[in-house]
């Protein structure tokens, strides 16, 4: 069963065998038309400063978790996640949280376990 969770940014949680999946495909579809709007105005830039964050991470991962290069790249990618992804917040209005809360209500319920019918 699936379940919707109404805000700016719909989500849809659902409950899998293992527990739950929440779908993030509308907050990824504003990132992306974020990313394609800063594509547009400036598309040499957005090019330079994709392609020096990609070698910033390689150098980051070559030189270890505590290098400088590792914490500029840690620090310029909460910039770009804070400029294309809301700061990477999803905001649920009041009603949302009451919907989120009754879904992940039911997804954690109980639920019985084929074959253990009447079994005893």
């Amino acid at each position: 069963m699936s379940y919707r969770i109404e805000g700016p940014t719909p989500l849809t949680i659902k409950a899998t065998a293992n527990g739950a999946e929440i779908s993030i495909a509308s907050v990824l579809r504003l990132v992306f038309l974020e990313l394609f709007e800063d594509a547009d105005n400036d598309p040499a830039s957005f090019a330079e400063e994709f392609a020096d964050m990609h070698a910033l991470s390689i150098s980051a991962q070559h030189n270890g978790p505590d290098s400088d290069q590792r914490h500029e790249f840690d620090r310029r990618l909460g910039e770009m996640v804070d400029r294309y992804a809301d700061e990477g917040t999803v905001k649920v209005p009041a009603f949302g949280v009451g919907q989120l809360l009754a879904a992940v209500w039911e997804i954690a319920a109980p639920r019985p376990v084929p074959g253990q019918r009447g079994a005893a």
